[in-house]
């Protein structure tokens, strides 16, 4: 082959943008071909096909040109064109600059620094994303610079993996989000949250662990890494792959060799440094760090939740037992790292699932299975031998205490020798059946990731919780809130206490010192706002509003603004021959009741029962009103064998007394809602339907939300909810969606009263220092509470499509919070979202299949 000089006879190959397959085909073309050949004087084999690179024009890969020919003496220096915009272009550059000194054995002219520029790097194509950022940082070439030295180009050689591990460590941009309004009063207030201090030059060093061979049992990892914690030191935390230490590790990969208990075979356990985090970003680690203190102020885990078992108060004219203990949470908030603790109350039943079944076998001994299976699939129980607690799954009839399992080693062991050696028990009836318990965990001799199953032995398990029939009655319910029904004052007492026992406790503080971390001796106190009093209005009449948030006794006496009239014969009044003296007592103080508020209430059609039985009540129902039953919350059956059912409200006139209802169902414990789109898009044309135009504005409360389901939320439902609105033509309403959270620990009392802390009154509003950082929140107490503590609720504004005043937001939510037509005052969350929890726990738990179609206009379920 002769030679061929790099000049304008050089045919052109296609350009490509200069992916990683390029940069791999040149590394390839780099080695020998044969034993004993060198790179440098390698030319190309006739056989080898002439370069295609994929991509965009006009870009070539370094050393393209030396493809179709060998260098020559005259002409070495290859034009270089321009650089592509992905990752595979930015390393091929990279390997050509550091390879362009030393590649050719022939000595390269040099003129000048321009020539040179000209001949090796043209201006270059200014890239975006990823490749112009890899190549500001790494390779320098925002402008192109001259040749350099091979000094200079050694002492500039940096890996590109120690480059991208350089950037994991550095901080990224606070973007918190600060929103506060200015209406209201001001007050003094004090919270349940807790500061926590970081010491100075303090960190969080991340790293990866790996096990070779690889195990999947949980428990099987911690021991592992605990059996070489004297080379990585005894303070330390692991979720099972990565490992978070208080100091750095001389290397950045560490290899230690230890002993599987089990198979008794070698494996490596490799540690390698993933990142430096700061203490700020660290929250996860915290609350495991608290966890270990529950353990060490020796409390027990019910849940998610640690109880003082010595504590425990007992109701034993009701066979009840109460647990008192604290519920924790770190969270990085506006004020910074905090600790959430409230106090939280267990009550257990002294009754054991061996006391439940005798009773069941005793009184419906026909029909005994379906009922035991009805009393405890589903409930919470608790093994006071090690203190944990099961959900029950199902009953195993056809085994008892005399079976056996395979322990660890694999031997046959009957339940009643394992309690008797284990723990010093001895079960009273071998003959009682089995309850099964499933988890995910696995054990040494389990890597499959298969169902773990437990048998539990019923005697030795106790009820935790409370029946319906306790629920419905007065005289329990009263003598538990004796208890677990504590003021501002005792609450805060109690957080006290719980400071005190973790600082003082040599232990526990010794935990959070090895973090460089230190709890407040005080909770935190701020200042919030009261709203003023919302003004009533009724028909004819205007009620100002009270402090308590209470109107029931206008509400009796004024005309309503659009009264409902019921037409005779058009309700119904069911009863048994038991209750039919009561039943016309009630339809007569109806309509006296009623005609005050303006509303006529005809003769109902009177239904006779022949009993009180439910399935009675259902039976006639379903006669008058073809299979009409009650229909955005989500409702979850506790015995996970149904449908998760998802009840949807919407407005459908413009004082807010009028409401489209839809129901949908999903897989069960689905928290996510998938079926969104439909149950507006059917709202908005009922609303259409009746006003012949499209609501300008969209405002969705979402209850049901936990906190890690926010983003969850904002990239799943949030776009079903934009999507819909192109099905009508040039329709752009505002959409507003706001995650309604009751569920949460927070509590706030006012220092207003002389009598010391109390709870806030209605109205009151915190939207700084404890709401979330990097969500706009805030958090409203909207309910008058005479007894216990008051719990806020948390609303955090996951879209805000109209850019709506602050103060408006927060004030639109507590007026929400007085339209539920089904009590006189404030409730603690807005209408439609208690009008959606009514719809869906109705449908879900009873009727379990959609309502009638009549009904979407009428709140059939209240």
């Amino acid at each position: 082959m002769s030679k061929m000089s790099t000049d304008e006879t050089t045919p052109k190959l296609t350009a490509g943008r200069g992916g990683r397959g390029a940069a791999i085909y040149k590394a390839l073309l780099s080695l020998p071909r044969y034993p004993g050949q060198t790179t440098e004087k390698t030319e190309p084999s006739a056989a080898v096909p002439p370069l295609c690179v994929s991509g965009g024009e006009d870009v070539q890969v370094a050393g393209a040109t030396a493809l179709c020919s060998p260098r020559s003496d005259e002409s070495s220096v290859t034009s270089v064109p321009s650089v592509g915009s992905s990752r595979g272009a930015i390393i091929s550059q990279l390997m050509k600059r550091r390879s362009f000194t030393t590649s050719s054995p022939i000595a390269t002219p040099v003129t000048s620094s321009a020539e040179v520029k000209e001949k090796i790097c043209p201006e270059p194509v200014v890239a975006r994303g990823r490749a112009e950022f890899f190549r500001s940082h790494f390779m320098g070439l925002t402008k192109t610079q001259p040749l350099k030295s091979d000094s200079q180009d050694l002492s500039d050689k940096l890996s590109l993996t120690e480059s991208v591990q350089h950037l994991n460590i550095t901080d990224t941009k606070d973007d918190a989000v600060i929103r506060q309004g200015t209406t209201g009063t001001k007050f003094s207030a004090m919270t349940n949250w807790i500061r926590l201090s970081i010491e100075e030059n303090k960190a969080v060093f991340e790293y990866e662990v790996k096990f070779e061979p690889p195990i999947d049992a949980l428990n099987l990892r911690f021991r592992l890494l605990n059996s070489i914690k004297d080379e990585i030191g005894s303070v330390k935390s692991f979720d099972g792959s990565i490992l978070w230490l208080p100091i750095k590790l001389p290397n950045e990969i560490v290899q230690h060799y230890t002993t599987n208990p089990f198979t008794k075979e070698t494996v490596t356990v490799k540690i390698i440094y993933k990142k430096r985090s700061h203490m700020d970003k660290s929250v996860q680690l915290y609350n495991v760090l608290f966890n270990r203190i529950m353990k060490v102020l020796k409390m027990a885990r019910v849940g998610r939740s640690y109880y003082a078992p010595r504590g425990s108060v007992l109701v034993p004219q009701h066979k009840l037992e109460i647990w008192p203990g604290y519920v924790t949470a770190v969270s990085y908030q506006e004020g910074g790292i905090m600790l959430c603790c409230d106090v939280s109350h267990r009550i257990l039943r002294t009754e054991t699932c061996y006391e439940i079944l005798t009773d069941l076998c005793e009184m419906q001994r026909s029909n005994f299975k379906a009922a035991a299976a009805k009393a405890l699939v589903g409930c919470i129980v608790l093994t006071r031998y090690n203190n944990r607690s099961y959900r029950i799954d199902d009953i195993l009839f056809d085994q008892n205490a005399e079976s056996t399992f395979k322990n660890y080693k694999g031997e046959e062991v009957r339940y009643v020798d394992y309690y008797y050696d284990a723990y010093g028990i001895k079960i009273k009836d071998p003959r009682q059946p089995l309850l099964l318990h499933r988890t995910n965990m696995k054990d040494g001799n389990n890597q499959q990731g298969s169902k773990r199953v437990l048998c539990l032995i019923p005697e030795l398990c106790y009820m935790t919780g409370m029946t319906d029939d306790m629920r419905s009655d007065f005289r329990v319910m009263k003598d538990i809130a004796q208890h677990t029904r504590i003021t501002p004052t005792v609450r805060q007492a109690s957080l006290r206490t719980f400071i005190k026992n973790v600082n003082e406790t040599p232990e526990a503080h010794q935990i959070l010192a090895d973090w460089g971390l230190k709890l407040h001796d005080c909770t935190v106190p701020l200042e919030g706002r009261i709203l003023p009093p919302e003004t009533i209005y009724f028909a004819n009449n205007t009620v100002p509003g009270l402090d308590i948030a209470d109107w029931g006794r206008d509400a009796c006496r004024e005309k309503v603004i659009v009264p409902v009239d019921v037409k005779p014969r058009c309700w119904l009044m069911l009863f048994c021959a038991k209750d039919q003296q009561r039943a016309h007592k009630f339809g007569d103080m109806l309509k006296q009741v009623t005609r005050n508020m303006g509303i006529h209430v005809g003769e109902p059609q009177m239904v006779y029962l022949p009993n009180d039985e439910t399935q009675s009540y259902v039976n006639s129902l379903k006669q008058f009103y073809h299979d009409a039953v009650c229909g955005i919350d989500v409702y979850h059956d506790p015995t996970r064998r149904g449908a998760s059912t998802v009840g949807f409200v919407a407005s459908i006139n413009q004082t807010l007394t009028k409401w489209y209802s839809h129901v949908s169902f999903q897989h069960p414990g689905d928290e996510i809602v998938h079926g969104l789109k439909i149950c507006l898009l059917e709202a908005i044309r009922h609303y259409h339907k009746l006003h012949h135009t499209l609501p300008r504005s969209i405002m969705m409360y979402r209850d049901g939300v936990s906190d890690g389901q926010l983003k969850l939320v904002e990239d799943h439902e949030l776009p079903q909810l934009a999507s819909i609105f192109h099905n009508f033509q040039s329709y752009e309403p505002k959409l507003y969606l706001i995650i309604v959270q009751k569920r949460l620990n927070t509590r706030i009392f006012s220092t207003m009263s002389s009598r010391g802390l109390d709870n806030p009154p209605p109205g009151s509003i915190i939207d700084h220092s404890i709401t979330r950082r990097y969500w706009y929140d805030f958090l409203l107490v909207s309910q008058h509470v005479r007894q216990g503590t008051v719990s806020p609720t948390h609303y955090v504004v996951v879209h805000d499509g109209g850019n709506l005043k602050v103060d408006n937001m927060q004030r639109l939510t507590y007026k929400l919070t007085h339209l539920y037509y089904n009590w006189p005052g404030t409730i603690r969350v807005p209408a439609p979202c208690q009008y959606a929890h009514k719809l869906a726990f109705l449908i879900g738990k009873s009727v379990k299949k959609e309502p009638a179609v009549e009904l979407c206009d009428k709140l059939f379920f209240l």
